[in-house]
């Protein structure tokens, strides 16, 4: 069983309140696992939202290879939150011993760099410090980036919530963009980096289904760019054509949905922009997907975006109240976490359009 959901509101939203509402029902604890990604942080973190933050899993060597490479690179602590976690028995979760949430100054000399050569010199840590923990067994590292936190970890999903108190409203964890996913009974071992949502330079992204056509934007991802590594999931490689078409190619948002999903040829014959569309089949062909999938995810700009393929299956709704605005990948999320809304204004994508939710919770519906 598996669902997937993302959060966006006005103001701070605790997400022990919205987690516990996102989490599936409990049948069963083998190959289970949870992870979410929370942009636009409050709480502890309020002062430093312009400053990168450190999201990893380690142990106590992993620990210290970190600090040395941090040390080492000038990269200056400002900030941590390290999770004091509810150790009582029976819990179903294969904890690592530490978990460091720590934010940083740029070195001295990011001063004179352009915005692009920060964003590059994050990404680059944060390979070399994966290197790192791989090559020694020691860890594991999700994101480096500002205003970022990301958390993930292989049990129970209710039990995982437990041990990291993220039912309690002690302020430490407050973010007003959250993309969560719990996964459950599932045929396969969930690994820690595979556990969805990914991030990549500010970009989140999460996906339900299955990508029949993985090997092939692997193979092709793999050569288009030095952050496109890893893939512990097929739907990683959704995330790497967002990130590629829009941040790399800097093309609208809009050709995104072209890209993964294009329209057939004889469709794009009776389009106006009928060159470009036909341009991208030819060149990007191997970026396409190929499955029942439901994607949801998140901009740099804190924009939310979701998108299904041609072969839909699961009802994605959005739904929404005078504060908040909720995407999950099953309608019974969206009654979990907001059962008062007035669900005649609930929004069911259909397969050839993008749903984007700005800033101020306007939604937008754009026709592919």
């Amino acid at each position: 069983m598996c669902r997937i959901g993302s959060i966006k509101s006005k103001v701070p939203i605790q997400p022990s309140k919205a987690l516990h509402l996102m989490l599936p029902q409990q049948e069963g604890h083998d190959n289970s696992g949870f992870a979410m990604v929370m942009q636009d942080l409050y709480g502890i973190f309020s002062d430093y939202k312009d400053k990168p933050l450190l999201s990893l899993a380690c142990t106590q060597r992993g620990a210290q290879l970190v600090e040395d490479y941090m040390d080492a690179h000038n990269f200056v602590p400002l900030a941590e939150w390290i999770p004091v976690p509810d150790k009582r028995p029976g819990l179903d979760i294969k904890a690592m011993p530490y978990y460091i949430f720590r934010n940083y100054d740029y070195p001295e000399e990011a001063g004179h760099m352009t915005k692009e050569e920060k964003e590059n010199l994050l990404l680059d840590t944060r390979l070399a410090l994966r290197k790192i923990l791989t090559e020694n067994n020691a860890g594991f590292v999700y994101s480096f980036w500002p205003d970022v936190l990301t958390l993930k970890e292989i049990g129970d999903p209710a039990d995982i919530a437990t041990y990291f108190h993220l039912w309690d409203d002690n302020g430490c964890l407050v973010a007003k963009s959250i993309v969560a996913q719990c996964r459950q009974n599932t045929n396969y071992d969930i690994v820690r980096y595979a556990a969805h949502p990914f991030f990549l330079q500010g970009y989140t992204l999460c996906a339900n289904g299955e990508n029949t056509f993985y090997t092939k934007n692997k193979e092709f991802q793999s050569s288009l760019h030095r952050g496109y590594i890893g893939f512990e999931s097929d739907s990683q490689c959704f995330l790497n054509t967002l990130h590629y078409v829009h941040h790399e190619l800097k093309w609208p948002l809009t050709y995104y949905k072209h890209v993964i999903t294009p329209l057939p040829f004889e469709e794009c014959e009776q389009r106006e922009d009928k060159e470009v569309l036909t341009a991208i089949r030819q060149s990007l062909a191997n970026l396409e997907i190929n499955g029942p999938n439901t994607v949801i995810g998140v901009l740099p700009d804190c924009r939310m975006i979701t998108c299904c393929d041609s072969k839909k299956l699961r009802p994605v709704v959005v739904g929404r109240d005078e504060n908040m605005v909720a995407i999950s990948s099953e309608v019974c999320g969206i009654n979990e976490i907001m059962p008062n809304r007035d669900q005649s204004q609930d929004i069911y994508p259909n397969e050839r359009e993008i749903v984007v939710i700005d800033n101020d919770l306007e939604v937008q519906r754009w026709k592919q």
